[in-house]
């Protein structure tokens, strides 16, 4: 888990893991979009959750983004984050097709809520990147069915967790293979696709400055 140190940021955003940090912090480089939150992993799902109250009551706190997977059931996630939110003082609407964003009067932070893939829809980190791959890439339908022709005896991992392996095989071809957010970096994943543009309009909601602020 990543430490904070020197001052504290005002502006955060609260991860799972190293490949979320990693993913965020090369989209908003090759976006060039928001650079001013610091990006904090938190070290699992159950970690982030029960940090959302103390983040959100730091002394000079403007922003808090809370990002987390759907995995099998975006409603379940959703309803968790918003009862945290609630346990601290904040109502929740529902979520934002877009990311959602919550105003707050200062000194309050606002806070904004990312579920991975897209806001929408069940799944994790690896369906988002799924949807970078090029269109035309031609490796791409080859990583697929290299997963697809491996027997059900001899896959070890779970039905629901395919798609991971397919993006991890395609990654596994590249030139250099590298983690996923070394392959946004080094412009093998397109951060114009739609689901990639609204997580950086997201941030930038959350993030910008506030004339208020």
């Amino acid at each position: 888990m990543a430490l904070l140190t020197g001052p504290v940021p005002d502006r955060v955003l609260l991860v799972e893991g190293r490949d979320d940090r990693h993913v965020v912090d090369h989209i908003r480089r090759r976006s060039r979009g928001e650079s001013n939150f610091q990006i904090v992993e938190k070290g699992g799902l159950d970690e982030l959750m029960s940090s959302i109250g103390s983040e959100l009551k730091v002394p000079g706190r403007r922003a808090v983004g809370i990002m987390v997977e759907a995995n099998d059931d975006i409603e379940v996630r959703w309803a968790a984050v918003a009862d945290r939110l609630r346990r601290a003082g904040i109502e929740t609407d529902n979520r934002g097709p877009g990311g959602t964003v919550i105003r707050a009067v200062p000194p309050d932070p606002d806070v904004g809520v990312w579920i991975m893939p897209d806001n929408r829809s069940q799944g994790e980190l690896e369906d988002f990147i799924a949807a970078m791959i090029p269109r035309d890439d031609s490796v791409w339908p080859l990583s697929k069915a290299y997963i697809d022709g491996i027997p059900a005896e001899s896959r070890l991992f779970r039905s629901k967790k395919e798609l991971r392996a397919k993006v991890h095989a395609w990654l596994a071809a590249r030139e250099r293979p590298r983690p996923m957010g070394l392959a946004i970096g080094a412009g093998d994943l397109d951060v114009e696709v739609a689901t990639c543009v609204e997580l950086t309009t997201w941030l930038h909601r959350l993030f910008g400055k506030r004339p208020d602020r």
